[in-house]
């Protein structure tokens, strides 16, 4: 049916939600912040559904068209067609590294890309994800990457504004596609994360992905059986983590968790320990802040925008071994983190939700 006759349509569009995480909650609080705006994905996973909070969005899907496609598969073919932009568009902002490539299908109105990370498998790190594959695979798999970093190239050049996440992926986009972005670092809902109580645990909330570093988290806390640890999220690494804290009573996995009860473990958490690898800024950071939880991350790429040295948190050498985790969660006493609360809430409150929608709405207008 022809889009010619229907309203305006001003759309975020994003990969598709499949945990309840950091980049999700972002593209939810723009499609219900932005007037007049909906938000379609190619696809709602379990992990989501279980976990995530819509907040009153009914996102549009392609529904059984694409149903019965592997996920990222789905994505390609998803926003390679005009399914999810229609001709009557006024506005589309895109964010995520498959929704971008619907914008040769958008043929009027303003198209903002907001940028979380360019595709790391598509530029640095390619060598190290076919190193992953069987040798037979990775010629075609090559050659596939090739054809979809050329579309994205394409795409991130076309938009009429690009935004990023942090100054690090603003310098890291420039380099890999020459585009020149603005920072709008993401919004903390302070309505959601808050001081709770101090109860006796530190919490872990990466994914569980080799990038994320929750294996040296886990070792340091096998080192400690006098101090608990909280791990609350999920990934491909689940099985082997549990199995190498199999064993210790002071270890505890929860899964990925909805939004209220994963605020209320940041709220009553002595501290949250957050070191990924290369980060391109970690809204988890500054969630806890946000609940007046001290930090302890890695002094690395986007946790270097956020965290405050000695007032917000400690920030570890590059690399950070599990010793070095040890000497910091030692370091950041119960009675030590109490006394950051102040200093953490009035920090999360530069990455409000309001100064994040205005800075949007003035890109827009």
């Amino acid at each position: 049916m022809s889009d010619l006759h229907e309203k305006p349509v001003r759309r975020v569009l994003y990969d598709f939600l499949q945990v309840n995480g950091g980049a999700e909650r972002l593209v939810i609080t723009l499609a219900c912040g932005l007037p007049g705006f909906t938000l379609g994905v190619s696809g709602i996973y379990p992990a989501f559904s279980t976990t995530g909070d819509l907040h009153g969005l009914l996102p549009q899907t392609p529904g059984w068209l694409v149903n019965w496609l592997p996920r990222i598969p789905r994505a390609l073919l998803c926003f390679s067609r005009a399914w999810l932009v229609p001709q009557s568009s006024v506005c589309v902002v895109y964010s995520g590294v498959y929704a971008p490539l619907a914008v040769s299908q958008q043929v009027c109105g303003k198209r903002i890309y907001y940028c979380h990370t360019p595709p790391r498998f598509a530029f640095d790190r390619q060598s190290e994800y076919l190193l992953r594959l069987p040798l037979v695979l990775r010629g075609p798999l090559r050659w596939a990457i090739g054809r979809y970093r050329a579309a994205y190239l394409r795409a991130v050049r076309s938009m009429d504004v690009v935004v990023v996440n942090s100054v690090h992926v603003r310098e890291r986009l420039m380099a890999q596609t020459g585009v020149c972005a603005m920072v709008i670092y993401p919004p903390i809902d302070t309505d959601v994360f808050g001081y709770i109580s101090q109860q006796d645990y530190y919490l872990s909330v990466g994914r569980l992905e080799p990038n994320k570093r929750i294996d040296r988290i886990v070792r340091a806390f096998l080192n400690m059986p006098e101090k608990n640890l909280v791990v609350a999220s999920g990934g491909s690494q689940l099985s082997a983590l549990q199995a190498l804290a199999s064993g210790a009573k002071n270890i505890r996995f929860v899964g990925w968790q909805d939004e209220e009860t994963l605020a209320g473990l940041v709220g009553n958490a002595i501290a949250v320990i957050y070191v990924p690898k290369d980060e391109d800024f970690g809204m988890s950071a500054v969630e806890a802040m946000a609940a007046g939880k001290p930090v302890i991350g890695v002094d690395e790429e986007g946790l270097r925008e956020s965290l405050i040295p000695g007032k917000t948190g400690i920030l570890l050498p590059a690399d950070p071994s599990p010793e070095a985790i040890v000497m910091a969660v030692r370091q950041l006493s119960p009675a030590i983190a109490v006394s950051m609360r102040e200093a953490c809430e009035a920090r999360a409150s530069y990455f409000s939700r309001t100064r994040f929608l205005a800075a949007f709405a003035e890109i827009i207008e």
